[in-house]
């Protein structure tokens, strides 16, 4: 790593030239056999990548953007797909609840490297029930749901011990009060005007296929790579 520092920015511009990608054996993806809906070829990707023991598989990227129309993104745990779209959770007071609150649109993607497959959502985004937001919140583990009760999240953290007491305080009160849930815990879901699916191949010569939204269903674009 010395070596590539002393280069400077061109010697890591040819380090990075360097780093192969996508050099194994793929999926292959025959765009023309795509099922009518995206969720269901979704489904099987992710299948896929769990059975073959791919790594947080159902992890994410959530895109979204500020009050000024910056950009934002971070990385989740995907709850669920259906027909009516993609499902993820947070704190309604969180940055990216403010950021849904103040712009309920967002973008999702999914990457597994092992299977050189992507898969892009963008949509429009609405927050669920106060039945179905609480089911999300008490699913959580007992330390997950002390810790969204704080409230906290994102903020400036000063003082380590004054965290753990929180939880300590927190977790307690979960502990005396266990179908307690916090009203702010938002299930969201993210009802998409197109999804992309993207297979790489050794060659480059990618396989990309567009599913767009349209009054009759939907429609199955093949892409250039």
């Amino acid at each position: 790593m010395a070596d590539i520092r002393e280069g400077g920015s061109a010697g890591v511009r040819q380090w990075l030239r360097g780093i192969e990608v996508f050099a194994r054996p793929l999926p292959a993806f025959a765009h023309e056999q795509a099922p009518a809906e995206p969720a269901a070829l979704f489904v099987t990707w992710l299948a896929e990548a769990v059975a073959a023991g791919l790594p947080d598989p159902h992890a994410m990227t959530l895109s979204t953007v500020d009050s000024a129309g910056d950009p934002d993104a971070r990385v989740l745990i995907l709850k669920g797909v259906d027909s009516s779209g993609w499902q993820f959770a947070s704190h309604a007071f969180s940055p990216k609840g403010g950021q849904l609150a103040c712009h309920p649109r967002a973008a999702l993607t999914f990457y597994w490297p092992e299977h050189g497959r992507q898969v892009r959502v963008r949509g429009s985004v609405t927050p669920g029930s106060a039945q179905d937001n609480a089911a999300d919140f008490l699913g959580r583990s007992a330390t997950a749901r002390a810790e969204a009760l704080l409230g906290r999240q994102s903020q400036y953290l000063t003082d380590p011990a004054e965290q753990e007491h929180a939880l300590e305080k927190s977790l307690a009160l979960i502990g005396r009060e266990p179908s307690l849930v916090d009203s702010a815990w938002t299930l969201y879901t993210l009802t998409p005007a197109e999804v992309e699916f993207w297979q790489a191949t050794e060659s480059r010569v990618h396989t990309r296929l567009r599913y767009e939204r349209s009054r009759d269903g939907w429609e199955r674009l093949p892409l250039w790579p």
